[in-house]
């Protein structure tokens, strides 16, 4: 029998007939990848046009200038020296060279212009709103829950904190990791082999380079295993039928030791970590084990709180220290317990038992177990473990209104209704970050604490930076700005005095007292100028001996503070005292880090030069001067136009010394 004739029997035994041109299909363009695509870009466009009146913010003090605005490092660009400095700096008590990079490139496209700075985390928030939902329609095949679940991530108030604040850029970058490394892992997952799996350890460790809360990523895998990869072989079968998204299932014990590797990682952050931010970690006698695990409980059924109800949502929610009411305790602790044990009886719905347990323990690096820092809690820990209870909250309701056959319509409208109140009030929590001034405002309406009195009084000193148009119309002279600044540090005076034995009230007295010092300068109260530095001084010398790394900057800032106003009341041997001890704290500071403080120490030999020249010691004068001298000289090379004027002032200075010399 002929090969064509062969053909045309199988065909006819099997009932097909040729068609060869089928016609075009007609049917819904918005299908499959089509419909992806443009939920990919509707999510980004909502993100972006929500975030955008962030690119009129400036930036912040509390921690910007640390970061971007008085950072020397990176404000050298992408240069060598800043790419060895960000893999060595434990600066701002973190290790995060990743970080530091981003706000290199940031500085070297835009300068010191805040809304390239901004528009870069908008950009990062949006593009990791579109990754989690790529990612949840891929493991589920579920477009419309996967879609609200990162619309919710993309709009909700509580991660306003994450992205309009510059500082923060290492919580969005940290994210963007992440979800990279969930979408390897993924991968690996249906094929593994040693390349995707170092792949996967490679996006991890850049996770963990910008911010190390994402030290959970092996614990997330392992949820992913059981939900929605399924690769968990529960009855004990390996192998067997393949998973919905095409894995073969694996013991769990060979799950695990699939994420030692990824362990080894963690570890190696948690190391870092701790030893970087064992400067700032308040001692165990402060709080007691009991204290923070208190906090810890009420921290986790106030994250649920403000999930459900964004309101009162402040930049500093201050440590409740032993002041917690034990209601709060004990509400708390039943909460978890009792969703505990219903989604664990639930785990037929596996995204349950997934989502709860991804927010318990996602939350746990940030939960103050380990304190660090003098928060209670903060909205910008919230930003992935609420990943988890979206994803509970939409999946169940989903699977209700199937359960019940309800209309597509009688589910859209409730989630954009949802969507739309949780917009608006992100747009007013965006505003709040407008200014310093507002910020700082709005924390003090949320919760009364001496560090954000501390921070509105230091605004009202610096307006141009620090406040919008419409705050200086309320404050329109100096002086009611003076005035109103100087109640806010009276203020965190009387809230840190009847806590003077608590190390965490100390540097709050001490800013305070530093600030009130400055004023009385301005308004020529010299005596009372005085009292405030020299108490200030008599608690940075405590500070700076318990942690000279932290405070040692801060003692010789009130030194030098303290040397100008002996100088303003002619009280010269008490002037040159202060000066050379600032000019020693300094030396120090500048042996450490010298782009950061080089600046200080020729300040600092600059009054030196001055009070020897007063004082008609022009040897000595002259040896401090060239000092500073050779100091600016060398920064003017980096920086002309931000240096030249101190090079022409000393320069001035010095040949002032050899007109005086040559007439003698």
């Amino acid at each position: 029998m002929s090969r064509a004739k062969t053909v045309g029997k199988t065909r006819i035994q099997s009932g097909k007939r040729p068609n060869p041109k089928a016609p075009p299909d007609t049917g819904s363009f918005l299908t499959g990848n089509s419909l992806n695509a443009v939920l990919c870009v509707l999510l980004a466009a909502v993100t972006i046009a929500l975030y955008s009146p962030v690119l009129g913010h400036s930036f912040v003090i509390m921690d910007d200038q640390d970061y971007v605005t008085g950072n020397p490092h990176i404000q050298n660009g992408l240069a060598w020296t800043t790419i060895k400095w960000a893999f060595t700096s434990s600066e701002t008590a973190n290790w995060h060279p990743l970080t530091w990079l981003s706000h290199a490139l940031d500085y070297q496209l835009f300068a010191l212009n805040p809304a390239g700075h901004h528009f870069d985390s908008i950009l990062i928030h949006a593009l990791n709103a579109v990754l989690l939902f790529l990612l949840l329609v891929w493991g589920t095949k579920r477009v419309g829950s996967s879609w609200l679940v990162a619309a919710l991530f993309a709009v909700h108030p509580l991660n306003v904190e994450s992205v309009a604040w510059v500082a923060e850029r290492k919580n969005v970058l940290s994210t963007l990791f992440f979800l990279l490394a969930i979408g390897a892992y993924a991968w690996y997952a249906q094929r593994p082999n040693w390349r995707r799996y170092l792949l996967e350890a490679a996006l991890f460790a850049a996770g963990l380079m910008a911010k190390p809360m994402v030290i959970t990523l092996p614990f997330v895998l392992l949820l992913l295993d059981y939900w929605p990869l399924e690769r968990m072989a529960l009855d004990g079968t390996e192998g067997g039928p393949a998973a919905p998204n095409a894995v073969r299932r694996v013991a769990f014990s060979k799950l695990v030791l699939e994420k030692i590797p990824l362990l080894f990682l963690s570890a190696a952050s948690a190391r870092i970590t701790l030893i970087t931010q064992h400067r700032v970690k308040l001692t165990l006698e402060q709080l007691s084990l009991g204290i923070r695990v208190e906090n810890a409980l009420v921290s986790y059924g106030l994250y649920l709180w403000r999930m459900i109800w964004p309101a009162r949502l402040a930049a500093f929610y201050p440590h409740p220290a032993n002041t917690l009411p034990m209601w709060q305790v004990m509400l708390s602790a039943l909460l978890l317990a009792g969703g505990t044990a219903l989604v664990v009886a639930s785990r037929c719905k596996r995204y349950l038992p997934v989502g709860w347990f991804w927010f318990l323990g996602t939350l746990v690096p940030v939960l103050g177990l380990v304190q660090v820092g003098k928060q209670a809690m903060a909205d910008r820990y919230a930003y992935i473990p609420l990943i988890g209870i979206f994803v509970m909250i939409t999946w169940g309701l989903d699977d209700l209104a199937q359960a019940r056959k309800v209309r597509t319509v009688w589910r859209v409208i409730p989630a954009l209704c949802a969507l739309l109140a949780l917009g608006s009030v992100t747009f007013r929590q965006i505003s709040y970050w407008e200014s310093q001034y507002d910020l700082w405002s709005r924390a003090l309406a949320v919760a009364e604490n001496p560090f954000a009195h501390n921070a509105v009084g230091a605004a009202l000193i610096d307006p141009p930076s620090a406040m919008t148009q419409h705050d200086l119309e309320n404050f329109d002279t100096e002086q009611k700005r003076m005035d109103e600044a100087r109640l806010h540090f009276e203020r965190a005076l009387e809230l840190c005095r009847p806590r003077p034995d608590l190390r965490t009230c100390l540097p709050d007295m001490a800013q305070a007292l530093t600030y009130l010092g400055f004023l009385d300068a301005l308004q020529h109260r010299m005596d009372g100028g005085r009292q405030h530095f020299e108490e200030a001084l008599k608690i940075y010398r405590q500070l700076a001996q318990q942690d000279p790394d932290k405070y040692l900057k801060d003692l010789a800032g009130v030194l030098n503070n303290l040397g100008n106003l002996d100088g303003a009341q002619n009280r010269m041997d008490d002037a040159r005292q202060h000066f050379e001890e600032a000019l020693k704290n300094y030396r120090q500071l500048a042996q450490q880090d010298p782009d950061k403080y080089l600046k200080d120490l020729a300040g600092t030999q600059k009054s030196l030069g001055f009070l020897d020249r007063l004082q008609d010691r022009m040897g000595e004068s002259r040896i401090h001067y060239a000092e500073a001298m050779t100091i600016f000289q060398k920064l003017a090379q980096g920086d002309p136009a931000r240096y030249a004027g101190d090079v022409a002032n000393v320069e001035a200075s010095l040949q002032e010394l050899d007109r005086k010399g040559n007439s003698r």
